[in-house]
């Protein structure tokens, strides 16, 4: 029996250091693809918080760039004709703003409910005041005095423009935005 002592003791005395060689190495290299796995897990996520900036920025320039292009002052520098009709041309701006409406309709994802809400209102607004502008001239009205009439309306300082206040309040959004990533 001391034969078999000494034979398993030996045995032991190989096997014991073996095992405390494995589990140590076993925790070692699991301590280092835990940590691994997390630096990529923070990259993935810093990266996806980059995209997500890059687009909500660019939603911020593609509405800037919408107010922009429906102020009354713009459509009437791309929509006057000569030779043509108020309502040709209060058509073609209130088609324009629609179109152009439609086109950005999914900036709304990457941008405040306020934001949003008040880009549709100042739609709205717009489009209510070309087609009241209109309404107010006679039926065989030309293009030069519809535009005289919503030049008038821009310059009057009682009235404040729809798309100017929509810009307002985009660039004040952005500007919080760029600041919360610094």
């Amino acid at each position: 029996m001391s034969e078999v002592l000494v034979t398993i003791l030996d045995i032991l005395k190989y096997i014991l250091p073996a095992i405390i060689v494995l589990i140590a190495t076993t925790l070692i290299v699991k301590k280092f693809l835990v940590a691994e796995t997390e630096k990529k897990h923070l990259a993935l996520y810093g990266e996806k918080i980059g995209e997500t900036f890059k687009l909500r920025m660019q939603a911020y320039e593609r509405l800037t760039h919408y107010m922009e292009r429906i102020h009354p002052n713009a459509l009437i520098g791309r929509h006057y004709m000569k030779g043509a009709t108020a309502q040709d041309i209060q058509l073609s701006m209130v088609r324009n703003i629609r179109e152009e409406y439609e086109h950005n309709l999914s900036q709304q994802l990457y941008v405040s409910n306020e934001v949003w809400q008040t880009v549709k209102s100042a739609k709205e607004q717009e489009i209510s005041m070309i087609n009241n502008i209109g309404t107010q001239m006679a039926q065989n009205a030309t293009a030069s005095e519809f535009v005289q009439k919503i030049s008038e309306f821009t310059l009057d300082k009682t009235t404040e423009v729809p798309s100017d206040i929509a810009l307002y309040i985009i660039n004040k959004e952005a500007k919080q935005v760029l600041l919360a990533q610094e």
